[in-house]
C-alpha cells in the first residue's frame, strides 16, 4: 500500500533531515562514525557471555550490578558500567538491537561524547530515582515498594530512551518523540514496575536537559537580535554632531 502525498510529505518533514544526517555521515566517515556504537554492541555482547560462565556471573554482579539499597558512592561506581549488563530475564538481542540503532544514530547525529553524556545521565537518573522512591515509600505519588530496594538494575534501556527523546528534540522529530513518550507512559500503565518508572525518570532528566537548552537558545537569539536592532538603527541615524564620515 503506498503513502498518500500528504502522509509522505509529513514523513519527509519528520524524519527527512534525521535520514539525511545520517546518510551523510556514514558516507564520509564510514565505521569510523559509529565506532562508539560498535564498541558498546560488542561490550555488551561479551558481558553477557560472561555473566553466564559459573566464574564470571560473581565479577559481573561486584562490577556492574546496581541497587537501590547499595551505598551511594558504590552504586555511582557501578552505573557506568550497568548500562552495559544486559538483563538476565530478558532476550540480549533485544538490547544489542537498541544499542546498535539508537546509539548508531545519536552518535551520528550528537557526536561521541555527547552520545555517552545523555546516556549516562539518563541511566544516572533511572538509578537516583530508584533510591528516592524506595525512601518515599508506596504511599506517595513517586514512592515504590520496599522490595525494589533488592531489584537488580541494569540495562541499556533507560539511556536508549533518554538518547531517542534527546534526538527527537535536536532534529525536531516531535511526532516521534511524542510516540516514545506515550509508549513509557503507557509501559507503566500496563506494567508498572521498577524497569517502567525509571524510564519515565529518565525521559523527565532529558526533558529539563532539553529544556535548558531551548530556553539558552532563545536566549541567546534575542540578545543577538537585539543587538542586530541596534546596529541598525545607530547606521540609521547616522553619525552624530561633530562626527565626520
Amino acid at each position: 500500500m503506498s503513502l498518500s502525498p500528504a502522509m509522505r510529505r509529513a514523513a519527509v518533514r519528520e524524519w527527512g533531515p534525521l535520514f539525511t544526517a545520517v546518510r551523510q555521515r556514514l558516507a564520509g566517515h564510514g565505521v569510523r562514525a559509529l565506532a562508539l556504537t560498535l564498541s558498546a554492541v560488542a561490550l555488551t555482547a561479551a558481558i553477557q557471555v560472561t555473566q553466564n560462565q559459573a566464574w564470571g556471573y560473581g565479577p559481573v554482579r561486584s562490577l556492574g550490578a546496581v541497587q537501590a539499597e547499595d551505598p551511594l558512592p558504590l552504586a555511582l561506581l557501578r552505573t557506568p558500567l550497568s548500562l552495559f549488563v544486559p538483563a538476565l530475564d530478558l532476550p540480549v538481542r533485544g538490547a544489542l538491537a537498541q544499542i546498535l540503532l539508537v546509539f548508531g544514530v545519536a552518535e551520528v547525529c550528537l557526536g561521541r561524547w555527547r552520545t555517552l553524556a545523555v546516556a549516562y545521565g539518563a541511566t544516572l537518573a533511572g538509578t537516583l530515582y530508584a533510591r528516592i522512591g524506595v525512601a518515599l515509600g508506596p504511599g506517595t505519588f513517586l514512592g515504590l515498594p520496599a522490595s525494589d530496594a533488592q531489584v537488580v538494575d541494569t540495562g541499556p534501556s533507560a539511556a536508549v530512551v533518554g538518547l531517542a527523546v534527546y534526538v527527537c528534540h535536536q532534529r525536531r522529530a516531535w511526532f516521534t518523540g511524542a510516540l516514545v513518550v506515550l509508549a513509557m507512559v503507557v509501559e507503566v500503565l500496563v506494567k508498572d514496575n521498577l524497569a517502567g518508572r525509571e524510564h519515565l525518570a529518565a525521559i523527565a532528566a532529558v526533558l529539563v536537559v532539553c529544556g535548558v537548552r531551548e530556553w539558552r537558545g532563545r536566549r541567546r537569539g534575542s540578545r543577538d537580535s537585539g543587538a542586530a536592532v541596534r546596529t541598525c538603527r545607530r547606521a540609521a541615524a547616522g553619525p552624530g554632531p561633530g562626527r565626520r564620515r
